[in-house]
This record gives C-alpha cells, sequence and structure tokens, in this order.
C-alpha cells in the first residue's frame, strides 16, 4: 500500500516541477506560445489534481496507526497544489490582459485596474477555496474518527460473540460431566447394593449349612 502511495508521490512531485516551471514561462512568450502552454498547463494540473484523488485514496486504506505521516504529507501536497493553482491564475489574469491591450491598443491604465479587481476577487476565491479545504479536510477526518469507531465496535462484538460461544461451549462441558457423573453414582449405588444382598445370601447359607450340621449330630 505505501509504496502505491510513493509512486504517485514521486509522479506528482515531477508533474508539479513542470507545471511550475511553464507557468514562470507564459508571460515571457509570445501570445501563440502562450494560449498553447496555459491549455498544457491546464490539462497538467488536471492531472495532478487525480494524482491527489489517488494518494487520497490510498491514505485512506493505511491502517490508523499508521495513517497520521501520511495525512500530514498530503496536506503539504494540497497546499503545494493550492499555490499552483493560485500563480496559474495570476499567469493567466497577466496573460489575458496583455493580449486585450495588444487587439485594443489600451494605454494600460484601464487595464491595471482590472487586473487589481480581478487579484482582488482572486483573493477572495483562494480564501474561499481555503476555508473548503478546511472543511473537507475536517470532515475526511471525522470520516477516519468514525471508521476507527466502527472497527473498534467491530472488534468487540467478535470478543463478545466469541465469548459466548466458550460460554455455551463450557456449559455443554458441565452438562457431559454432570450426565457421567450421576452414571457413575449409580453404578456405585447398584454394586454396594448387590454386594450387600450377596453378603445377606451368603451369611444365610453359611447359617443354614451350620444349623444342618448341628442337626445331623
Amino acid at each position: 500500500m505505501s509504496s502505491d502511495f510513493e509512486g504517485y508521490e514521486q509522479d506528482f512531485a515531477v508533474l508539479t516541477a513542470e507545471i511550475t516551471n511553464k507557468i514562470a514561462r507564459v508571460p515571457r512568450l509570445p501570445p501563440d506560445e502562450k494560449k498553447q502552454m496555459v491549455a498544457n498547463v491546464e490539462k497538467q494540473l488536471e492531472e495532478a489534481k487525480e494524482l491527489l484523488e489517488q494518494m487520497d485514496l490510498e491514505v485512506r486504506e493505511i491502517p490508523p496507526q499508521s495513517r497520521g505521516m501520511y495525512s500530514n504529507r498530503m496536506r503539504s501536497y494540497k497546499q503545494e497544489m493550492g499555490k499552483l493553482e493560485t500563480d496559474f491564475k495570476r499567469s493567466r489574469i497577466a496573460y489575458s490582459d496583455e493580449v486585450r491591450n495588444e487587439l485594443l491598443g489600451d494605454d494600460g491604465n484601464s487595464s491595471e485596474n482590472q487586473r487589481a479587481h480581478l487579484l482582488d476577487n482572486t483573493e477572495r476565491l483562494e480564501r474561499s477555496s481555503r476555508r473548503l479545504e478546511a472543511g473537507y479536510q475536517i470532515a475526511v477526518e471525522t470520516e477516519q474518527i468514525g471508521q476507527e469507531m466502527l472497527e473498534n465496535l467491530s472488534h468487540d462484538r467478535e470478543k463478545i460473540q466469541r465469548a459466548r460461544e466458550r460460554l455455551r461451549e463450557t456449559d455443554a462441558n458441565l452438562g457431559k460431566s454432570s450426565r457421567v457423573l450421576t452414571g457413575m453414582l449409580r453404578r456405585i449405588i447398584q454394586n454396594r447394593i448387590l454386594i450387600v444382598i450377596l453378603g445377606i445370601i451368603l451369611v444365610i447359607t453359611i447359617l443354614t449349612a451350620i444349623t444342618f450340621s448341628v442337626r445331623g449330630h
């Protein structure tokens, strides 16, 4: 499980390094190359998000006692992903302003105002995104705690069931032992009664023989 996670980590590191490099190059490229580069970065950002989703799934499969370290790494990767998206948005805003100025022949004053307004909106979106991410993280942690509680309850239930089965087996064994002991006591009593009867018969026989012997003389 952890080997799959580490493989995704390596792919994510390589991909984010490429994205960072391309985002830095966008403002310096000619318009045609910029458009192609922007489309390329958008595609790679989607691939990076898919990698994060795969890594998140892998973390959920890791046992709870070993999950903490990987969860911390996931938070770091998500923050890095958010920073990349922010940098890319700013790069696209600068690119859009530049293209619009080239098409309209603007002197750049209105563009600066629009850029400031867009950056302000971008920062608001970033704050909302961070709040959503924090809420998502809380939900994930709550889900993990719930899963751990369910696992613990399941283990406790299995222990109780095994204890009940052992009690049933013990009761059955005690019942068998009781029946065996009862049978043994009955046989002992019967044997003693038989010995007493045989003793009485033997005594009577001896007395009878003595009586006949005395009369004969």
